[in-house]
């Protein structure tokens, strides 16, 4: 009798222990428990970036002084011109490194349009520069002109920086090896102070542009890339 009455306070115990217990639904995982926002942003590929995704500005063909080995695009000598991306990106997020020659300077623009004599003269310059030796006061990862920082985490010639880029409407956004260096708006009023200030004043057309492409400057210097990734963020 007492063991009969153990038993069945058993079963009882075990019934009202797994009526408790409900199974995992599938929409319990800590993947889908995200964000939408950041579900969606996690799922937008990648485009990887080789030199047959370039061409020179204002040209259908590519100087052959734009090389490409190992997965490395370098400029190996001056006049190779600037090259600009074949696609045109609106807001984006762009990752890359770059190694620049001693002494050297280079830089890349985005939301240029080929309606004007150079692609400064409508896209943004993030600057690429060896800050020791180089001859401009613009350092690298500044957006040129425009918006310094305050730090330096740049390594010198012969070593590679990389660099993430953001640009949206809401904020861009330039980091060097993994620091933060400048916030900005495009076309907010300290934008406009700015450009006002600076020499991009006589050019109209400068930071108007919204969409458009990712150029590498030839400013006479060797300087390569590699890792070049993007991600549009429209």
């Amino acid at each position: 009798m007492k063991q009969s009455i153990l038993f069945s306070s058993a079963i009882v115990a075990l019934f009202s222990l797994s009526s408790c217990e409900k199974p995992a639904a599938s929409g319990d995982s800590q993947d889908e428990k995200k964000k939408p926002e950041e579900t969606a942003a996690a799922s937008i590929d990648w485009t990887e970036l080789s030199l047959a995704d370039f061409r020179n500005y204002q040209a259908e063909d590519l100087s052959d002084k734009w090389v490409e080995k190992d997965g490395v695009i370098t400029l190996t000598e001056k006049g190779g011109g600037d090259i600009i991306t074949k696609e045109q990106y609106g807001a984006f997020e762009m990752e890359f490194d770059f190694n620049i020659s001693e002494g050297g300077n280079s830089g890349l623009m985005f939301h240029v349009l080929e309606t004007e004599a150079k692609p400064w003269q409508t896209g943004p310059e993030m600057q690429i520069q060896d800050n020791s030796a180089g001859k401009d006061p613009q350092k690298a990862g500044w957006l040129y002109q425009l918006y310094p920082a305050e730090v330096d985490t740049t390594n010198p010639p012969g070593e590679w920086n990389t660099v993430r880029l953001v640009i949206t409407p809401e904020k861009c956004e330039h980091y060097m090896n993994g620091t933060k260096y400048v916030e900005y708006v495009k076309g907010s009023a300290d934008w406009d102070e700015k450009v006002a200030a600076s020499k991009f004043s006589k050019f109209p057309n400068f930071g108007k542009p919204t969409k458009g492409h990712i150029t590498l400057q030839d400013h006479g210097n060797v300087v390569s890339y590699r890792n070049l990734k993007i991600r549009s963020l429209d």
